[in-house]
């Protein structure tokens, strides 16, 4: 890919991903597409770094840690325009709603959060939370929960791999769906476990696989109910594996 393709995948996974605003990407080609899934984890780094700075800046002020990693986790919802929460709550109340492939395609498009959804953002932005409190502390801790921020991102390697088709015939799943090849995808992963052995030299492998075994659940069971991914899975695979990183990694 030339530099001007890098730097047009980079933007258009920027202007996915995050509320930077950058100059849109109007032709989405397959490689575009492709190169900005790859890129997603460097995307985030803007939100890893305010969610960064917020758990550094909250125990410097001696604030509770845990209303601390709320902030946090509401500066980083805010920082991607809460589309992957959105994401979240729409796949739970389509999973719940009905066994029907077209009427759980149809009730995740309506965008209205139902108990499932609501029970959905409680218990992971709980878990997020909950977890993201143990990294209210010095700068390495600090660093470390903004960099599950960018491997989180890395969800979408899974959710838009080569054997994982899109749902429906149009819209955003179809864009990305199936454009990451396994042969990038299951390296990729396996390098942030090598780079998670810094974190921890037990702990920090085994919760980048739990990330990765909880977004091919998602992938696998969305695939066997919608037909496929859509645009909602890709946020939830996203929170779900950032949940999973932050919890595995924890005191690290």
């Amino acid at each position: 890919m030339s530099p001007s393709g890098v730097a047009r995948s980079l933007r258009l996974s920027v202007g996915m991903l995050t509320c930077v605003p950058v100059r849109p990407v109007l032709e989405v080609r397959p490689a575009t597409a492709l190169g900005a899934l790859l890129a997603a984890p460097l995307a985030a780094v803007p939100l890893a770094t305010v969610v960064a700075l917020a758990c550094w800046g909250g125990a410097q002020a001696s604030l509770p840690p845990l209303g601390v990693a709320f902030v946090a986790l509401g500066l980083l919802a805010l920082g991607s325009r809460a589309l992957h929460l959105d994401g979240l709550a729409d796949v739970a109340d389509g999973l719940t709603a009905s066994y029907d492939r077209e009427r759980s395609l149809a009730v995740m498009k309506g965008g209205t959060a139902g108990p499932a959804g609501a029970a959905a953002l409680v218990v992971v932005l709980g878990a997020q939370a909950g977890a993201l409190a143990a990294y209210v502390g010095d700068v390495r801790s600090a660093v470390l929960a903004g960099l599950c921020v960018c491997a989180s991102r890395a969800a979408l390697w899974i959710v838009c791999a080569s054997p994982v088709p899109a749902a429906r015939p149009d819209g955003l799943g179809v864009t990305f769906a199936r454009r990451v090849p396994l042969l990038v995808a299951v390296p990729g992963w396996a390098a942030l476990a090598a780079v998670a052995v810094l974190a921890d030299a037990v702990r920090g492998p085994l919760a980048v696989a739990a990330a990765a075994l909880v977004v091919v659940v998602l992938a696998w069971r969305c695939t066997r109910r919608f037909g496929g991914v859509t645009g909602d899975v890709f946020g939830a695979a996203i929170e779900l594996a950032l949940a999973t990183l932050l919890l595995g990694l924890a005191g690290a």
